[in-house]
């Protein structure tokens, strides 16, 4: 669908995207996430041809986004994390405008903007000036002005920045029901949590590398060690001992329950358990956790950051991998 070949830009005076490469799979959500100056925007402005890097390549359905911006823009959306709208103009006017600067045909047009209002929940505001919406409403309106013509890929920068939580929600329901469509995504956002609720896969940024990609709903791999939460009916002072002595790892006791990560089937549990009851201790409960999206993106950065601590030094000075060559504007 969209692949992103060897990336390179470069600010004055510095780099904020050095490699990057990836491919986003068809018919997804992917979940942009990174700190701040990470490279996020940059690398969606690059993928939207707004930014033209010093190096690599953007391909949409084999165009190339740079060569052929004309081209790759029918294929997609993009939403900026600010975004303008026409405060006098009417929703359908707005949406109308939109239409008309995609080159959408005068015969298809009304149909494209009543089928853009629908599925952004906006078809009864139809004759409202958009200056009049709520928040929420606004930013339904730039998405619908993004997907007016149909695109195949969308790019959405903090899309839920300035939402309530019941705006939140409902903009998830939105991007979950775009791409139930057939619509391919890809979001950045810093609410890890909002992201978890439509997101099919992670693609995590730091200093504008990337650090990890993968889809975040496939099932684990059978001898992958998970994390677990053992429930007791009472506290017991010997617990970590008994976890730790057990060959458990990142034991952590909060109370009456103990979090650890453990590798092995269900057999592998069932043999922990019995072990753990014959000891003595008063189980109530046992089970493995879901590893939401922000312990993963935060064990993802502690480790990177580890690595990078642990990086070789020479008079005090650490030793760092040569920035690939590329122009400086």
């Amino acid at each position: 669908m969209i692949r992103v070949e060897d990336l390179v830009f470069d600010y004055p005076g510095f780099r904020a995207l050095d490699g990057v490469s990836f491919a986003v799979e068809p018919h997804s959500i992917t979940a942009l996430v990174g700190p701040n100056g990470a490279g996020k925007t940059t690398l969606l402005n690059c993928m939207a041809g707004l930014a033209l890097p010093a190096a690599g390549r953007v391909q949409l359905d084999q165009i190339d986004v740079h060569r052929t911006p004309r081209e790759a823009h029918a294929r997609m959306g993009y939403l900026s994390d600010f975004f303008g709208l026409y405060s006098e103009l009417s929703v359908q006017r707005c949406l109308d405008y939109r239409a008309r600067a995609q080159g959408i045909p005068s015969d298809r047009r009304a149909a494209a903007v009543q089928r853009a209002a629908e599925r952004l929940g906006l078809a009864d505001r139809l004759k409202q000036r958009a200056g009049e919406l709520s928040r929420g409403l606004r930013q339904r309106l730039a998405i619908a002005q993004a997907i007016v013509h149909e695109p195949a890929v969308i790019l959405l920068d903090e899309p839920a920045s300035g939402l309530d939580p019941e705006a939140r929600f409902g903009l998830a329901a939105v991007l979950r029901g775009l791409k139930d469509e057939g619509m391919t995504l890809i979001v950045s956002s810093h609410i890890l949590a909002e992201l978890e609720d439509y997101s099919t896969h992670l693609l995590v940024l730091e200093q504008g590398r990337i650090l990890d990609y993968h889809a975040l709903d496939g099932a684990p791999a059978p001898n992958a060690a998970r994390r677990f939460e053992l429930q007791l009916v009472e506290p017991r002072a010997d617990l970590a001992a008994v976890l730790t002595a057990a060959g458990l790892g990142d034991v952590r006791i909060e109370g009456r329950l103990a979090h650890f990560t453990m590798a092995g089937d269900a057999a592998v549990q069932a043999a922990l358990l019995r072990r753990l009851i014959e000891a003595g201790l008063p189980v109530a409960g046992f089970a493995a956790t879901k590893a939401d999206l922000q312990d993963a993106y935060l064990a993802l950065l502690k480790d990177s950051r580890a690595r990078a601590s642990a990086a070789p030094h020479v008079n005090g000075t650490k030793i760092q991998a040569p920035a690939p060559a590329g122009p400086v504007p």
